[in-house]
């Protein structure tokens, strides 16, 4: 059962009625991709309630904005490294991670690691909702990292290190929301 709610009431659906809500016009009506956020981002014996309002809202309370917006952050964060001619390649920057020791580069390093284990959990107890709740984790990590530390610093080992973690942050997000078939844009 899914309960489908619009400004704050539930909506009364009644197919005796005619008073029905396909998927086709939730698509329509809040994207493809806030749809199939919502219904796996829980397990599937569990209620849902969908949130017509929320599914809409460009801000942090909605998670597929917030996932896709950090995603969207990130590509930012290395086009400005990239217009201001900051060269780096993340191959060769990752041993360099070692020069990160802050708190929040530590917790985002942490964070990203979990990916594999929680894909492979997810996979296994055919749970896809556990990897929506990880990429939530991951980008509250991330947006805390961005603003707790500077990513462009004129420290050029720092900065590449900075760089690179950021790169895996992008990957980690854009392959996370492939897996759930929801798009990672670039820009917002």
């Amino acid at each position: 059962m899914v309960t489908v709610m619009r400004g704050g009431e539930e909506v009364k659906l009644s197919k005796r009625a005619g008073s029905y809500l396909t998927l086709r016009d939730l698509i329509e009506e809040v994207g493809a991709d806030a749809v199939r956020w919502f219904l796996i981002a829980r397990k599937p014996d569990s209620q849902l309630t969908f949130d017509i309002d929320l599914a809409r809202q460009q801000s942090s309370d909605n998670p597929v904005f917030y996932v896709q917006y950090a995603h969207a952050r990130v590509c930012s964060l290395l086009r400005q490294a990239q217009e201001k001619g900051l060269e780096y390649t993340q191959a060769d920057n990752l041993a360099a991670l070692a020069v990160l020791g802050d708190a929040l580069s530590l917790e985002l390093m942490n964070e990203i690691s979990r990916y594999p284990e929680v894909v492979e959990s997810a996979g296994i107890a055919l749970e896809p909702h556990q990897v929506a709740q990880y990429l939530r984790e991951l980008a509250h990590a991330f947006h805390t990292w961005y603003h707790g530390t500077p990513v462009l610093v004129d420290e050029a080992a720092e900065r590449n290190a900075k760089l690179t973690l950021a790169c895996a942050v992008r990957q980690t997000l854009a392959n996370g929301l492939g897996i759930l078939g929801v798009s990672a844009p670039e820009k917002m």
